[in-house]
């Protein structure tokens, strides 16, 4: 059965008729005793609001930290994705790099043949005209030795 402060104080007691109870005493007790109960239901009940705001207050703090767990893992998975993003970019760009290498390798020692072969070519045609011209040379001088004799 509960008791309200209220009740304590409407409580009336059968007094007896010798040596009973004296009753400002019991009214004054009384008084005291609601006096005491109305605090500790007004402390009870600050206490309790106070509990329930820790309570939604912590329960705030859990779901922020569930967000922040949350955004920090994306946060990191992004990262990731970024990263092998990056490295795949990395490697394409030295497959190229190496691929273009490779061509302007084959360009040069395409371009070193051709040059060892136009070396050879006009080597073939200097020997062509040294030996023409001598051939030259010497017919004018047997025509010359002819008309001197």
């Amino acid at each position: 059965m509960k008791i309200s402060p209220l009740d304590i104080r409407q409580q009336q007691f059968k007094g007896k008729l010798l040596g009973g109870l004296d009753s400002e005493d019991v009214d004054a007790f009384l008084q005291s005793v609601a006096q005491e109960m109305e605090e500790l239901i007004r402390e009870s009940t600050e206490l309790k609001e106070q509990a329930r705001k820790a309570a939604a207050e912590a329960d705030e703090m859990k779901q922020r930290e569930g967000n922040l767990r949350e955004t920090m893992l994306a946060a990191q998975k992004v990262i990731e994705e970024m990263k092998a993003n990056s490295e795949k970019e990395a490697r394409l760009i030295v497959s190229e790099a190496e691929l273009k290498a490779e061509r302007l390798l084959a360009d040069a020692e395409n371009k070193l043949i051709q040059l060892n072969n136009q070396i050879q070519e006009l080597r073939r045609e200097k020997l062509q005209f040294e030996s023409a011209f001598k051939s030259l040379l010497d017919t004018h001088y047997k025509m010359l030795a002819l008309n001197e004799e």
